[in-house]
């Protein structure tokens, strides 16, 4: 099945990864936490998390190495070092130069794992926060990536149902997010921007 933009009405992007080359940054902010709360760094595991929000990420850490560590509180810790060294970020041209091409002819989404604060920021900075219609962060859903929650509130702001929409991301992560919303997905991988439609299970 090939891709083609022109039998979607909406395009709902993901942020960090996606639009926006964020991930450096927050791999070396989860690396200091790492540091600061003695557990085990691991960068392609970290990678992978991409699209939850820092509490659930500390939850996961939790859980993986038997820890006990306060999310809330290392979650503050590892916003506060990205947010440091995060004024500089480049936008992905693969992704952002398809949302500029779209604005004006598709409703435009965010739907992001990061904090409203944060995402408001960085998508201002980038000049991009102006050409969506709707964005859905951390704060607006309860259960998050993997969970289709992000997207399907994203669509339901947009007014258009799943089929209409079409998700991009770069975590498989992201992806099972959207398929779990009945959402065709395309993912960066390597650069490079490769469909994954949803298929019903019968």
């Amino acid at each position: 099945m090939l891709l083609n933009y022109d039998q979607y009405q909406g395009f709902i992007f993901d942020m960090d990864g996606t639009l926006l080359d964020t991930m450096p940054a927050h791999l070396i902010a989860w690396e200091k936490t790492a540091q600061k709360y003695n557990f085990p760094y691991s960068r392609d595991w970290i990678y992978s998390m991409g699209g939850m929000p820092s509490m659930k990420i500390i939850s996961e850490i939790n859980t993986r190495y038997q820890m006990d560590i306060c999310a809330k509180q290392a979650s503050i810790f590892k916003m506060d070092i990205f947010k440091n060294i995060s004024s500089d970020v480049k936008r992905i041209e693969q992704v952002t130069n398809i949302l500029e091409k779209y604005v004006g002819y598709k409703r435009i989404a965010v739907g992001t794992g990061s904090q409203r604060v944060g995402a408001e920021r960085l998508l201002a900075c980038t000049g991009l926060l102006e050409k969506i219609e709707v964005l859905v962060t951390a704060n607006d859903v309860e259960r998050h990536k993997p969970s289709p929650d992000t997207f399907n509130l994203a669509a339901a702001q947009l007014n258009l149902q799943p089929s209409q929409c079409l998700v991009f991301e770069d975590t498989d992560i992201g992806k099972q997010a959207a398929h779990a919303a009945k959402m065709d997905c395309v993912v960066l991988e390597s650069e490079q921007l490769v469909f994954y439609p949803w298929i019903e299970k019968k």
